[in-house]
């Protein structure tokens, strides 16, 4: 039996997941260390955010299960804007509200205010997606979720570093 390696302590979903590189730390600029020049929000600075969360079911983080990706954030600073898409590592995950979630309260947690957040899954990735992005887009129902007594234990450990 697959026990539970996984946060949630019960069978794992994916027992067997493909595991890619990460990408590796990107080297910051002069440009971004001058504290003369304004600060922009960026796609790969939004991706630096999100790609460390940690998997709710695997020791692994979602860059290396290929949950999050580069090219499926973005950004638009003069907009106020940032969305991100994701994927489910099998279709009928049922863990995919809690990386949306999860990746959510990073954001909301890391960039500044004025930013509107899209965060949903990938069309076509989750045999749920229209649920789960319906929740996801909803931000009383995500409030809500957050306010709950076990929800934002998971979702913490989820953005917790490993040790």
């Amino acid at each position: 039996t697959v026990g539970g390696g996984g946060m949630g302590g019960s069978l794992l979903e994916n027992a067997n997941p493909f595991i890619y590189e990460p990408s590796g730390d990107r080297p910051v600029t002069a440009g971004e260390e001058d504290e003369q020049v304004p600060d922009s929000t960026y796609a790969w600075e939004t991706f630096d955010l999100i790609r460390s969360i940690n998997d709710p079911e695997h020791p692994l983080t979602l860059e290396e299960l290929n949950t999050v990706e580069q090219v499926r954030v973005q950004v638009s600073d003069p907009e106020s804007t940032v969305a991100m898409a994701f994927t489910a590592t099998i279709p009928h995950r049922s863990m995919a509200t809690l990386i949306g979630l999860s990746s959510e309260v990073k954001l909301l947690r890391s960039l500044p205010q004025r930013f509107k957040m899209d965060v949903h899954i990938m069309p076509g990735t989750q045999a749920s997606e229209h649920a789960v992005n319906k929740q996801l887009a909803d931000k009383q129902r995500v409030t809500a979720a957050l306010e709950d007594t076990h929800l934002p234990e998971i979702v913490n450990q989820c953005l917790s570093a490993r040790s």
